[in-house]
C-alpha cells in the first residue's frame, strides 16, 4: 500500500528540548507496537533515505507474514529549526527574552490498514485469529474463529 490512513502526531519546541521531544515521541509509537504484540523493528535513517528537510528520523516496521517482508507503519521526525524557518514560527525565551525559532517534530502513530493486515497476519492460530489483549475490550471478544 502506497496511500493510507493514518494518524499524525506533531509537537512544535524549544531547540533545548526537542531532542527530549523525539525521544518521546518514539516511545510512544513503540509502546502502541508493543502492545498490539507485533513484531517490529526500529531503524535509524541514514541522510540519503531522509526527507532533505529532516534531521533525524526513525522508521518502526511490522513484519508482513503474507508478504515475508518488514513494512514502515509510522515515521518520526525532528526537523530542528527547518520548518520552523519557512514558517517563521518563533517564541522569546523566558530568561532573556530573546525570539529564537522553534523545533518540529512529526510522526505518523500508525498507519492504519497495515497494522490491521499485521494483526490479522500476526495471530493466526489453528482456531482462527487472536485479537490482542489491549483490543478485546474495544471488540468485546477474543477470537475471530
Amino acid at each position: 500500500m502506497h496511500e493510507f490512513s493514518k494518524i499524525e502526531i506533531v509537537r512544535i519546541d524549544t531547540p533545548e528540548h526537542s531532542k527530549e521531544s523525539h525521544k518521546e515521541m518514539l516511545d510512544h509509537v513503540e509502546n502502541l507496537v508493543k502492545k498490539l504484540e507485533l513484531p517490529y523493528r526500529i531503524l535509524r535513517l541514514c541522510g540519503g533515505d531522509m526527507s532533505f528537510t529532516a534531521a533525524l528520523c526513525f522508521d518502526f516496521e511490522v513484519y508482513s507474514a503474507a508478504q515475508e517482508r518488514w513494512l514502515e507503519v509510522s515515521s518520526v521526525s525532528n526537523f530542528d529549526a527547518y520548518q520552523a524557518n519557512r514558517l517563521k514560527c518563533r517564541y522569546r525565551r523566558t530568561e532573556d527574552k530573546k525570539i529564537e525559532l522553534c523545533h518540529t517534530l512529526n510522526g505518523s502513530a500508525l498507519a492504519l490498514p497495515r497494522i490491521l493486515a499485521a494483526i490479522l497476519e500476526n495471530n493466526q492460530t489453528p482456531e482462527g485469529i487472536r485479537i490482542p489483549k489491549v483490543l478485546v475490550p474495544y471488540c468485546g471478544f477474543d477470537m475471530i474463529s
